[in-house]
């Protein structure tokens, strides 16, 4: 019997393979092409924030990473909220990134609290009518992208939902990873420095020419749109409410003797008052009830006012 022999092909070098193929440039290269990046998003967004808002920020270009999009993605870290993004005719998958304190401190400004109140924001993940804002805020940062890249046809970027980096999905098993550049950026606001992030494939990013706009006045939206546009946001936003019934007051002895089945009766002997809440703030007074086989509250009474209760949701 004859024996045969198969051998595989050795694979090719994942770097060298991407050089080849455009996906993968050299450090001169790409320390240029962000830096034009920088140069673009220091001249115009603060202008385009400045005409929305009438707030005064700074931003400056801190750099950038080389490296594969996951482990760029995931080296941000998680005190970051991030969308996905694609412009057609340039690239069909970047990212976006914003430190949450920048959004946490954006909306603190826009509803009215006194600069000498604000404070660095403590590391957590941004609330859904907070994610809602920084919508808003990558709709910026795509359009200012938009007008410096060399992408043809005038097309709109499409952005997907902003989401904490905590509830970021993790790639398909099949997912072929590609190489990427993250152009890092500082923003100020106030008294609170930040940072915003694109993360852009490589691939996408050495084909492009970045230009600066011939104008600055890219927008035309008040000061009071943005809050009237925040508000609309809150007001479609789901809110979890919760319902304290008051009971009858028992001994601590009482209390650590109860088990399975025993029962406590209300405070009110006739109509029970139930106080309802959202975020720690008491909203209204209701009624207990039921309907059919579900439990039930009927409004009796507001607590705060529409505009109160507003304020607090959205802070």
């Amino acid at each position: 019997m004859t024996e045969v022999h198969s051998e595989t092909a050795p694979r090719m070098d994942r770097a060298l393979l991407a050089k080849l193929t455009g996906g993968l440039g050299d450090s001169h290269t790409l320390q240029k092409l962000c830096a034009d990046f920088g140069q673009l998003y220091i001249e115009f967004l603060p202008d385009v924030f400045h005409s929305e808002t009438g707030l005064t920020m700074q931003v400056h270009y801190n750099g950038h990473e080389s490296g594969l999009m996951t482990d760029l993605v995931a080296d941000l870290g998680d005190n970051v909220s991030l969308a996905n993004g694609q412009l057609r005719n340039w690239s069909p998958n970047f990212v976006l990134a914003c430190g949450n304190s920048f959004v946490i401190t954006l909306m603190e400004n826009l509803l009215g609290a006194l600069p000498e109140t604000i404070q660095e924001p403590i590391e957590r993940p941004l609330s859904q009518i907070e994610l809602d804002l920084a919508v808003m805020v990558y709709d910026k940062i795509a359009n200012v992208l938009r007008s410096g890249v060399n992408a043809s046809g005038g097309f709109e970027p499409l952005l997907e939902k902003a989401h904490n980096a905590e509830d970021r999905l993790k790639p398909e098993e099949d997912h072929v990873d590609e190489y990427g550049v993250t152009v890092k950026l500082g923003i100020t606001l106030g008294p609170v420095d930040s940072e915003f992030y694109l993360v852009i494939p490589q691939k996408a990013l050495l084909k492009t020419v970045v230009t600066m706009p011939k104008s600055k006045s890219q927008t035309s939206k008040s000061k009071k749109e943005w809050q009237e546009q925040i508000a609309e946001q809150v007001r479609r936003s789901q809110v979890t409410l919760e319902a304290r019934i008051r009971l009858e007051s028992l001994t601590l002895a009482t209390v650590s003797r109860l088990i399975a089945g025993d029962v406590i009766p209300f405070r009110e002997k006739g109509d029970v008052m139930v106080d309802v809440s959202a975020n720690g703030k008491d909203l209204y007074r209701c009624e207990f009830g039921r309907a059919g086989d579900r439990y039930t509250v009927r409004v009796k009474d507001n607590v705060s006012t529409e505009d109160e209760i507003l304020k607090h949701l959205m802070s």
